[in-house]
C-alpha cells in the first residue's frame, strides 16, 4: 500500500464508522444509554468495562435486528479487514470483548483461551 493510498483508507473507515454512529444516534437518540456508552468507550477505548458495558446496551437495545445498522457495522468490519492488520485487529477485540453472540446470524464470537502449549 502506498502512502497516498493510506490517510485515504483511514478515511473511509473513519466515514464508515461515523455513518454507523449516526444512525444509531438517529434510530436510539443522542442521550440513549447505546450512544452514551459508546462515547465512553471513545474516551477510554482499552478500558474492559466500558467494553462490557457498550455490549450489553448492544444486546439491551438489540441492536442486531436492525437490517440497516447491521450492513453499516458489516461494511466497516470489512472496510477494516482491508487493511494491513485489520483482521488481526478484528479478532483480537472479538476475542476479549464478546462470548457466543451471534451477530446477524452470519457471525459467531467465541472466546479463544490461550494458555500454556503442550
Amino acid at each position: 500500500m502506498t502512502t497516498l493510498t493510506i490517510p485515504v483508507a483511514k478515511d473511509i473507515i473513519t466515514d464508515g464508522y461515523q455513518a454507523l454512529k449516526a444512525a444509531l444516534k438517529k434510530k436510539f437518540g443522542s442521550e440513549s444509554d447505546l450512544v452514551d456508552a459508546i462515547e465512553k468507550l471513545e474516551k477510554k477505548p482499552d478500558s474492559e468495562g466500558r467494553k462490557s458495558t457498550l455490549q450489553e446496551e448492544i444486546e439491551n437495545a438489540k441492536v442486531n435486528d436492525d437490517p440497516e445498522i447491521v450492513k453499516l457495522a458489516r461494511d466497516l468490519l470489512n472496510q477494516l479487514k482491508e487493511q494491513p492488520g485489520g483482521q488481526d485487529i478484528i479478532n483480537q477485540t472479538q476475542t476479549n470483548t464478546v462470548s457466543g453472540v451471534n451477530v446477524g446470524g452470519d457471525f459467531e464470537f467465541k472466546p479463544v483461551q490461550e494458555g500454556k502449549k503442550s
